[in-house]
């Protein structure tokens, strides 16, 4: 009775399956795992665009018996042609004139109406205005530049020659201002030497008009006056901005004097021991 029971419990808490084979999907082959990376519609394969195939021995080949099979084309073949009429004509323009040309009319119209010419940009009456409103020789122009270079370097290192580099471009560019306003002579030879020849300290710049003489005895600062002077006058000369001061700065004194006119400018900027002003 009591081994009866025991069977009995043994069955009921035994697992349900315990003798069932589990079965396992089996594994996926290499092929399908490769097809299921593809793209839901498929690769796409797009044809080369016309051009840009690659040319291969069977192109070439293709193309060289293409162009044998037209040449040997015998169009008398085809019948004796028809008479070119007028209406002929006109019709075959309508017809090409609706796909927006007409190849055989565009080559006709070249050569029955050729296009014009463009002028040339120099005319005699070109040349002409050039000479009479300034035109120099090119030995003219170097000597011109190198004495406005000469004159610059003499107002920088006579001016301002002990103080820094911003400084000494400050007054230079002072000097540019003048010969751009209009209100002084348009050279900067012109605006430093301006009413040099009135008497003693009767000029723009004192250095100018004092009756000493200007030559530079400071090798070292004459040196840099002059890299200084043709780097400004590169700048002057292509209408490029200084940058210093502004452009409206005309007249500067030192931090030493106050002179009368000083109340009657604005007040624009102070470099070093300068102060600059506009009017």
């Amino acid at each position: 009775m009591i081994g009866a029971a025991a069977l009995v419990l043994f069955v009921t808490l035994s697992p349900a399956h315990a003798d069932t084979d589990v079965a396992l999907p089996a594994p996926m082959p290499d092929t399908v795992s490769q097809l299921r990376l593809q793209p839901a519609l498929g690769p796409t394969v797009v044809p080369p665009a016309p051009g840009e195939q690659p040319l291969t021995e069977a192109l070439l080949a293709n193309y060289v018996k293409r162009q044998q099979e037209l040449r040997s084309v015998d169009v008398t073949l085809a019948g004796p042609q028809p008479e070119l009429t007028s209406d002929m004509l006109m019709g075959y323009i309508s017809r090409g004139s609706l796909g927006g040309g007409n190849n055989a009319l565009s080559a006709i119209a070249s050569f029955t109406q050729p296009a014009p010419r463009a002028l040339p940009s120099v005319t005699s009456e070109a040349l002409r205005t050039y000479v009479e409103t300034g035109y120099q020789p090119t030995a003219k122009r170097v000597e011109h530049a190198n004495s406005e270079r000469e004159c610059l370097a003499q107002a920088i290192y006579h001016e301002a020659r002990g103080e820094s580099a911003t400084g000494q471009l400050a007054v230079a560019n002072v000097i540019v201002n003048r010969a751009r306003s209009g209100q002084f002579p348009g050279s900067l030879c012109g605006v430093i030497y301006q009413n040099a020849d009135q008497g003693r300290y009767r000029c723009q710049f004192t250095f100018a008009c004092d009756g000493r003489d200007d030559t530079p005895g400071e090798r070292s600062a004459w040196l840099r006056s002059k890299a200084l002077a043709k780097e400004v006058y590169a700048e002057f000369a292509t209408g490029r901005e200084i940058g210093a001061v502004p452009g409206s700065a005309l007249y500067y004194h030192t931090t030493a004097v106050r002179p009368s006119w000083s109340n009657t400018f604005s007040r624009v900027a102070e470099v070093d021991s300068h102060i600059f002003y506009a009017p």
